[in-house]
């Protein structure tokens, strides 16, 4: 088991050039395998919302369902840093309403930190959230929550408002920050700007670490995946044949054989 990973470790790895491993969890036995395979940060993501509940986009995701996918992650993630994602509406409302559910992620879920969609719109929520004791990881660029306000899934190119963006989430206190859909140049621009790590999920190969979405690196994602996303296995394709062979067998009668009954 790796030791456990802390902000100041995060920091300490950009300083020193090692890149960062962050993957999204959901449950017990997938945070177990990331975590005993030495992934540095796994974000309980509500991304949960399309790829465990099977909605179009993350936004009906609840501060409960959240919380309990973090309890279940947490459970299985040793040494790992849990980061237990603020749903839609959960930090939107009002700096108190935002403090007080950032605080339920580390006082019922176990989490390490909380990480919260926006960019230079909601440092005051995540200086509010910081100076509460709790750390936050900050996400700027394609931020799914605000998917109808962008028009939909885009790859974001204002570098000038996303560097303005970045300065001010490390200014209100972010111990590291998500760039997701930003080209690589302007990514770099940022990370090199930066004192905290910058993540990537869609941002080149110049952040401080790179984050995907398990389902999708793993194949268990049917759906379209987006370009960025690299599956280094096909793990549904094994699940219906297992599923398919063990069907034909009871339906045979071949299972269970005499090695499996009492």
């Amino acid at each position: 088991m790796q030791a456990q990973i802390t902000t100041t470790k995060l920091i300490k790895m950009k300083q020193d050039g090692e890149k960062i491993v962050a993957l999204t969890a959901y449950d017990f036995p997938f945070a177990k395998i990331v975590a005993d395979a030495g992934v540095h940060v796994i974000l309980v993501g509500d991304s949960l919302g399309m790829v465990v509940q099977g909605g179009t986009s993350t936004l009906p995701v609840t501060m409960d369902e959240m919380l309990y996918h973090t309890r279940i992650v947490a459970r299985g993630a040793q040494g790992a840093m849990v980061v237990g994602d603020m749903p839609f509406m959960s930090y939107q409302a009002g700096l108190t309403q935002a403090v007080e559910n950032a605080g339920r992620f580390l006082k019922e879920a176990d989490a390490a930190a909380v990480k919260l969609e926006g960019g230079a719109d909601v440092s005051d929520v995540i200086a509010a959230i910081t100076a509460a004791g709790i750390p936050v990881q900050a996400h700027i660029g394609l931020t799914p929550q605000s998917v109808h306000q962008m028009g939909g899934f885009k790859v974001q190119r204002d570098e000038e408002r996303l560097l303005d963006d970045a300065r001010k989430v490390e200014a209100a206190g972010a111990f590291s920050v998500v760039l997701e859909g930003i080209p690589g140049d302007i990514s770099k621009k940022i990370t090199d700007t930066l004192n905290i790590p910058t993540i990537g999920i869609g941002a080149g190969p110049d952040c401080d670490g790179q984050i995907l979405v398990l389902h999708d690196m793993l194949g268990l994602n049917d759906r379209h995946l987006p370009k960025f996303v690299k599956q280094y296995a096909r793990l549904a394709d094994a699940a219906r044949e297992a599923v398919a062979d063990y069907a034909k067998e009871v339906a045979d009668g071949s299972f269970p054989a005499d090695e499996h009954c009492y």
